[in-house]
């Protein structure tokens, strides 16, 4: 298979409190300015954020919400750990 580019993938998700996960690489995504509308709201009910997956390039929920692989990775912001 030939790579053209690299591309942030995740590996792993941990969900934090107050909306925000740590990607396995001690940076925090914040979703809270993604949660609009109809198809972000599920992600409001603690329960539910609480079941983010991996899909293999990014974090998914059950009902297909999910976020771009580049963006979690870029406006990830470090933390220390």
């Amino acid at each position: 298979m030939r790579d053209t580019m690299l591309r942030p993938t995740a590996k792993s998700v941990t969900p934090l409190s107050d909306f925000q996960f740590d990607n396995g690489e001690v940076k925090i995504f914040d979703v809270k300015p993604y949660i609009k509308g109809n198809w972000y709201s599920e992600l409001l009910d603690p329960a539910y954020f609480q079941s983010v997956f991996v899909n293999g390039y990014s974090v998914e929920w059950a009902n297909g919400q999910d976020l771009c692989p580049d963006e979690l990775y870029y406006d990830s912001v470090l933390c220390e750990k």
